[in-house]
Parts: C-alpha cells; sequence; structure tokens
C-alpha cells in the first residue's frame, strides 16, 4: 500500500512537471507568434507608404519603368507571402527594389526637394526603424523559445507535442542594411 502511495506520489509529480513544462513551451511559441505579428503590423505601414512614394518618384522620373515595376512586385509578394519565413524572403526582395529606387530618386534634385516626396521619406525612414526593432524583439522570443525547446529535458517533451525549432529573421547579402531614405 505505501509502495502504491509513493508511486502515486511521483507520477502526480512526474505529471505536473510535465505540464508545466508544456505551458512554458506553449507560452514561448505564442510570444514568438505575437512578436511576429509586430513586425508584420510594421510592415503593413511600409506597404501602404510605397505607392504613394511611387507616385511621387513617377512625377519627376516617369522614364524609370523597370524600377517601378521591380517595387511594384516585390510590395505584391512581400503582402501575399504566408508564413515568417517566405515574409522574410519577400521583405529582402522589396529592401532591395526599395534601395533601386531612391537610387532613382537621387538623380532628381527637384525630386529631393519635394515636400510630399521629404515627407514620404521621412516617415519611411521611421518604419525602417521601427521594422528593425520588430525584428529584434522578434529574434529575442525565437531564441528563447528555440532554447527552451532544444534544451534536455525539454527538447523530449517539445518533441513528442510538436514544438519545432523556428528561424530568426535574418536578412541576406547586400539587404543587411535598412533602406537609406536620407538624401
Amino acid at each position: 500500500m505505501e509502495l502504491l502511495i509513493i508511486l502515486l506520489v511521483v507520477l502526480g509529480g512526474l505529471g505536473l512537471w510535465l505540464m508545466g513544462l508544456y505551458n512554458s513551451l506553449v507560452t514561448l511559441r505564442v510570444r514568438t507568434e505575437e512578436t511576429w505579428s509586430g513586425i508584420d503590423t510594421e510592415l503593413k505601414k511600409r506597404y501602404d507608404l510605397i505607392p504613394n512614394l511611387i507616385e511621387t518618384v513617377k512625377g519627376y522620373a516617369s522614364h524609370e519603368k523597370e524600377v517601378f515595376e521591380a517595387v511594384t512586385k516585390a510590395r505584391s509578394q512581400a503582402m501575399q507571402a504566408g508564413s515568417p519565413e517566405e515574409q522574410m524572403k519577400a521583405d529582402n526582395m522589396l529592401s532591395g527594389a526599395l534601395k533601386s529606387l531612391f537610387a532613382v530618386a537621387e538623380a532628381y534634385p527637384d525630386l529631393k526637394a519635394n515636400e510630399n516626396f521629404m515627407h514620404l521619406q521621412q516617415t519611411l525612414g521611421a518604419t525602417e526603424e521601427d521594422i528593425q526593432s520588430a525584428r529584434e524583439v522578434y529574434n529575442v522570443s525565437i531564441k528563447q523559445y528555440n532554447t527552451a525547446v532544444q534544451v534536455f529535458p525539454a527538447n523530449l517533451v517539445a518533441g513528442i507535442f510538436g514544438f519545432i525549432k523556428k528561424e530568426f529573421f535574418e536578412v541576406v547579402g547586400v539587404e543587411r542594411e535598412n533602406v537609406k531614405v536620407k538624401f
């Protein structure tokens, strides 16, 4: 009888420990989803600015059709991206296209002096800083989550319940720099 009670206490303790571990993994997963939502919100602000920016630049550099098409296509792909991984790739493409747009704008002094363009460039610059901050917060939450699902013995519980390692938000190659919007 005493052995049965000891066994029940041990199993109960193990069950409570597993429940606590599972709940902490769920909490970390939800936190990563929440921080991704922060990035998504900032990217939406960026997407909303781009059409106005293109229209303003078009007024001065209408013959730069390829650049406008590249930015529009990259924006469209970024808006349609589903998973965070797809969004990261699309965001990198969009950043490159925006760099090309601003390179074109440098060749037009009247455009750089345009009040609407200056306002859009300041707003986009602030949005880029917000995106970078949101990326940093996301990567911190991913680090905490990935650590939790990989350390022993939590990795055993994570494997059983389908908690898998997530990717950091990384930019590649030339895209490592924020879009420069100051002239």
